[in-house]
Parts: structure tokens; sequence; C-alpha cells
């Protein structure tokens, strides 16, 4: 396995972007959107907070149908004790992404960063959603990285490849976690995505022990946030044979 260049765009058919929609004073990105041009297989683990954040709700419910085409994010509002309005907001957010990438509102996660107990301003984000969407390339993993920042000090991206049965397979992800970091997911936004082809139940296992063995190890001040989020989207564009055990990699 080696290193290379691209961070989650580096992934066969993967595009995302970046720009500033306002929530941020300080004019710096702050809403992101990736998307699978394939249906991806998607698998997520997120924050054990008996408090959960509106869109970590609406990605939990979306993520159980095993299906996916794209994650919208936001930063500089966490969208978290909102109330069913927050929900709302959520849902308008997914589904107008949703509209404006031609796909069912069902097959979009969300997920949001930033201050919590403040109504999110939907509006803005919903207003930027056809810029968004119009700057997604296959170059755009860094302004999506740059996105989804909060207190961090750079963008967290990595991309890799390695050769199985002949064909290369891919896997990148960007990252945001900086404060609020306990054992359980370390108020962590994590989203990467894989070329490969691996069934559901593996993806899955494999997410939830590589969270065991990173995420939930790190700890700073002891508090678990109400928005932690890991999703992994796979669309099988290597053309391998299907993954579907540990021995098959």
């Amino acid at each position: 396995m080696k290193e290379i260049k691209g961070g989650i765009t580096a992934v066969r058919g993967i595009l995302a972007s970046g720009i500033s929609c306002g929530i941020k004073n300080n004019g710096k990105k702050d809403l992101a959107l990736i998307v699978s041009e394939a249906e991806a297989y998607a698998a997520g683990v997120f924050t054990v907070n008996h408090v959960k954040a509106a869109p970590v709700i609406l990605s939990q419910r979306n993520i159980k149908r095993g299906m996916a085409r794209g994650i919208i994010i936001n930063s500089g509002n966490a969208n978290a004790c909102t109330g069913d309005a927050g929900y709302r907001d959520a849902e308008d957010m997914a589904g107008l992404a949703a509209k404006s990438l031609g796909v069912p509102p069902e097959k979009i996660l969300a997920a949001s960063t930033g201050v919590i107990g403040v109504p999110l301003p939907v509006k803005k984000i919903k207003k930027n959603i056809p810029a968004l969407v119009k700057r997604l390339d296959v170059s755009g993993g860094l302004d999506a990285a740059e996105a989804i920042m909060t207190t961090d000090t750079a963008p967290k991206i990595a991309s890799v490849e390695y050769i199985s049965g002949g064909k290369t397979i891919r896997i990148g992800g960007i990252a945001k976690g900086s404060g609020m970091i306990y054992p359980r997911l370390a108020t962590m936004l994590s989203f990467m995505a894989t070329d490969a082809a691996i069934s559901l139940p593996l993806l899955k296992i494999a997410l939830k022990e590589s969270a065991d063995r990173s995420f939930n190890m790190i700890t700073v001040d002891n508090d678990t946030s109400t928005n932690d989020t890991v999703i992994i989207l796979a669309n099988g564009l290597a053309g391998n044979k299907i993954i579907t055990d540990r021995r098959s990699r």
C-alpha cells in the first residue's frame, strides 16, 4: 500500500467541493459536498452521546438502507440541541442537495460541526447549494477538507492505493477534529471513499474495527460530542473481484 495525492477525490468516481455560504463570519469555507458518480455502499459510525445532533439522526436513518450517493456537510454550526426545527433543517439541507443532484433524498447523508444550541442558518445553505453542486470536481477534495474545519489548524486529508487481483484499489478521506476529544470518535467528522468492490457487511465490519483502533482510542478532554460522524462510501469502480471476507483481499 502506498500513499498517493488527491485525498478523497483520488478515488475513482468521487467528486467534491467546498465553498463559503456565510455561516462563518470570517468568510472561510463552511459548506462541503462529496458525491459518488456511481451508486455506492455506505457504512457509518456515530456518536454514542445520548444527545445527538439533527444531522446525526438523519444520517443514521438514511444509512440503514446501505446505499448512498453523497454527503453534505456544514461547519460553523452544529445543528445540535435545536429540536424538531433542527431536524427539519437537516432534512431541507440534504433534500435540496439531492434535488440538485437528481437523486432520491434518502441517498444523501448529512453532517454538521460548530456551535451547539444555535439554529442552523439553513437559508444560507440552501441558497448556496446550486453553487456547491456546480463546483463538484475531481480536484475538490482539499476544498471540502477546508470547508469542514472549525478549530483545526490545518486540513486533514489522506489517500492510498494498493493492488488486489491485478486491480488498483484506492482509498481516500478527509477529517476534522480538534477539541472535545474522548475515546468515542473524538469529536470527529471523517468522510472516506473507496473504489473497491466490497460487500456491505464486510464494509461495516472494517469501518467499525478501524474506528475502534483509531478514533476511539484518542482522548484530550473527556468530552463526547453530539455530532461525531464517520462515513465511508464504496462504489466498486476499481473493478476488482468483490471482497466478501478478510481472505479475499
